[in-house]
């Protein structure tokens, strides 16, 4: 790669170090690497650095020093061997590896480096909400709401996950704060219908006894298909629902098709899941 032709790649100069890589990190994360071609693992880390920043299209820098034409900088960051790599932001150092770095842990670096702050969020709740630690994941919410208590996609988040938790009431509060005419409303709307509907339906261990005993019958298959989108289990609920859709399309003014439809928008468009059925109801019905 041309160091010239992309700024956002440049070798570093102990002169001008204040303004392109303090400065500069104020900006934009700056990743220094210390390497030289005469070590073939820190070349290839080399490459892949230079690779991931023309794919991050200015999202980082990358600062380049060659051990073999200058070592001061090295020893002033006490560099204990090559490749080694240093992170500046805010112009301090948060970061540095030593060693050879294979290209899925310098994009996970990366990633991380480049995440705004509604992704760091993102990552955040899907971790609380994976084990179902409803409490530290709406405290997330509440302080990002605080923050920024116009952001319409955190009230969302919010009402999801009042609902996942149980608590019905305190969804309709949140989501009745979400203005009519923001899309992002449906989600909430369509997962607190789901819930107070399944909150009739009983207990989904005691519908799944009798499915097994009567698999054909179509009410139950529905009861089982809301019970076990409400609990989140929505591939479950996609598959009875498919199963409705696939056995009698009269059946209650197919709600097989039309809970298809309501859960695959829980989900949202990039769902793998939602696009795997997507394409079954798709080709059953055509």
């Amino acid at each position: 790669m041309n160091v010239d032709a992309n700024p956002t790649v440049f070798e570093i100069d102990p002169n001008t170090f204040q303004t392109d890589v303090i400065e500069r990190s104020k900006q934009i994360p700056v990743v220094l690497l210390f390497w030289t071609d005469q070590v073939a693992p820190a070349v290839e880390t080399k490459s892949t650095l230079e690779t991931l920043v023309a794919q991050y299209q200015g999202k980082f820098a990358l600062g380049l020093s060659d051990v073999a034409k200058d070592q001061a900088l090295a020893q002033q960051l006490r560099v204990q061997g090559i490749p080694s790599i240093r992170v500046v932001a805010d112009g301090q150092i948060v970061e540095q590896l030593e060693g050879p770095q294979g290209e899925a842990a310098l994009r996970t670096l990366v990633d991380k480096l480049t995440m705004s702050s509604s992704d760091v969020l993102q990552d955040q709740l899907a971790v609380h909400i994976e084990s179902q630690d409803w409490d530290s994941a709406l405290a997330i919410l509440q302080q990002a709401i605080n923050d920024e208590p116009g952001n319409v996609g955190y009230k969302v988040e919010w009402a999801d996950v009042l609902i996942r938790k149980g608590d019905l009431d305190g969804a309709r509060t949140v989501v009745a704060t979400i203005p009519e005419e923001a899309p992002e409303r449906e989600r909430p709307l369509t997962r607190l219908e789901i819930g107070e509907e399944a909150a009739g339906m009983g207990i989904l261990e005691e519908v799944q006894v009798e499915l097994e005993a009567d698999p054909s019958n179509l009410d139950l298959r529905y009861r089982a298909s809301i019970l076990c989108a409400a609990g989140g289990g929505y591939e479950e609920a996609l598959e009875h629902a498919m199963f409705i859709l696939q056995t009698d399309r009269e059946f209650q003014d197919d709600i097989g098709r039309a809970t298809m439809v309501r859960i695959m928008s829980l989900l949202g468009k990039d769902s793998d899941t939602a696009k795997g059925y997507r394409r079954r109801m798709f080709n059953f019905m055509h």
